[in-house]
């Protein structure tokens, strides 16, 4: 990170960081670095949790290690990472002191000005499922139309080192969690879109009510548009409930023919009917579907909410096309690993809720599934219900499979089920054999485990490589 003037409203400010790890740590450095008094705690005292904290001491921090409950002495202002949740003790006694709590992505709104220069506008993106790839496929579009842009905040790039570093950015892409977004009070951006709405996350925010709140924190202020699903209703609820900048227009995007003030699909073309002269009779073609990489439903609507974004901020339909014909998805999201005795086998091991897997299941027909995992509390039954006639059959693994096995047994009993009662990470091997025992040519064999991972890995991308490696072990006769 480059030198940047340090402002005097952070000299000697007493701030309480919430957590160490990706997002505590630069939090952590970056407010010593501008002279503010830092005190940092985290729950865990872990050997990862203790060498952070002697990294962060050799800079001048104060580290308290396996207490995160108690509010330091004096504390004027905490910047909480986005995994802590809101019902923490530390933030109950915070409220009680008037101490008011940002997340890392409030921080870097407040110090994107720091050295006077005209901040970049931020085109933001959340939802339930979808938002890497949308704010990867708008910053491949703005890169076509010869903008200094990068993908950034919930996607790996730490906003903080975006706003302090000495790159000057035209207009970013932020990606936003539900989690940064319920931390980030005084966000306004230029635009905005919301994806989806499902529930997910409703062990951390409580309610799907609030779940779906501080989502629609995302469109508070936003000056020129803010972009809905309009096939997903409560998105459009949420435009519908923010306080907007004067002239901020709706902007909404389908898989159908788009009506004015729409961006949607005409005869394989995706369309532009929102940012166009005469929007009620004159619509703009912007790219084919075939430039959608891969062209499944739900990635063609990330790609109408990246266009949406982009045209909002000017952009001209070429760089649209080229944008989404540049673009490469990351790993474990639809990802085609082979074929095998003519079946297919994918890997979407980010379909990490039921809503993604549903999108997952709706691209392929006829399925052979392999779901489970930790449910997070969902239900399966919709799930099953709406995809049980894609079915040849279903490999259960993970923690809490019995719950999507007895959705399937109430609404789908005529498929066939494999119940792994299994949750070592060698159970993939197992279930891949058994999905191909299944299969019959010209099926799809599909990892989209509805479920998050970390019973049995990591984390999802460690699964997809398990699922990967089994599927290379069919084709040389060792899965």
């Amino acid at each position: 990170m480059g030198s940047r003037q340090v402002s005097t409203t952070w000299q000697g400010k007493r701030v309480t960081v919430a957590g160490l790890g990706v997002s505590g740590m630069p939090v952590a450095k970056v407010l010593a670095g501008l002279g503010a008094v830092v005190t940092a705690v985290n729950e865990g005292a872990d050997e990862r949790s203790r060498a952070q904290a002697a990294e962060l001491e050799a800079q001048g921090v104060t580290v308290r290690l396996g207490d995160g409950a108690t509010l330091p002495e004096s504390t004027e202002l905490i910047v909480t990472t986005p995994g802590w949740r809101p019902d923490k003790p530390l933030f109950a006694a915070a409220a009680k002191a008037g101490v008011p709590v940002w997340g890392d992505v409030e921080l870097a709104w407040r110090l994107r000005d720091l050295d006077g220069r005209t901040p970049a506008p931020w085109l933001a993106v959340t939802g339930t499922n979808g938002k890497t790839t949308t704010t990867r496929m708008l910053a491949s579009i703005l890169e076509a139309a010869g903008l200094r842009t990068a993908a950034v905040g919930n996607i790996g790039v730490s906003l903080l080192d975006v706003v302090l570093g000495e790159t000057q950015y035209d207009v970013l892409a932020v990606e936003l969690s539900s989690y940064q977004l319920h931390w980030a009070p005084s966000l306004r951006a230029h635009s905005a879109a919301v994806l989806n709405l499902a529930p997910d996350h409703l062990d951390w925010h409580g309610s799907m009510e609030a779940y779906a709140a501080d989502k629609g924190r995302i469109y508070e202020g936003n000056t020129v548009a803010c972009v809905y699903n309009a096939e997903d209703k409560a998105t459009e609820h949420l435009v519908r409930e923010a306080d907007v900048e004067e002239g901020c227009r709706a902007i909404g995007f389908t898989l159908a023919t788009p009506g004015p003030s729409q961006l949607g699909v005409v005869d394989g073309i995706l369309v532009d009917r929102a940012f166009v002269q005469n929007r009620q009779k004159n619509a703009q073609e912007l790219a084919e579907v075939a430039d959608v990489n891969p062209p499944a439903p739900h990635n063609i609507a990330n790609a109408l909410a990246a266009a949406a974004l982009a045209r909002a901020f000017g952009v001209e339909p070429k760089a649209v096309r080229d944008g989404l014909r540049a673009f490469r998805p990351d790993a474990h999201r639809i990802e085609h690993v082979a074929d095998v005795a003519e079946v297919a086998y994918v890997d979407d091991s980010k379909a990490t809720n039921t809503h993604a897997a549903e999108a997952s299941l709706a691209a392929y027909d006829p399925i052979v599934w392999i779901a489970g995992g930790l449910a997070k509390g969902a239900s399966f039954d919709e799930l099953v219900q709406r995809s049980a006639k894609r079915l040849r059959g279903v490999v259960l693994i993970g923690a809490e499979r019995h719950l999507i096995a007895e959705a399937l047994a109430r609404h789908a009993p005529e498929v066939p089920v494999v119940d792994l009662d299994r949750t070592d990470t060698g159970a993939m091997s197992a279930a891949v054999r058994e999905a191909a025992g299944l299969a019959r040519p010209g099926d799809t064999v599909l990892l989209a485990p509805a479920c998050a991972s970390m019973d049995m890995y990591a984390n999802y991308n460690k699964r997809g490589e398990a699922f990967a490696e089994a599927v290379r072990g069919l084709t040389a006769g060792r899965a």
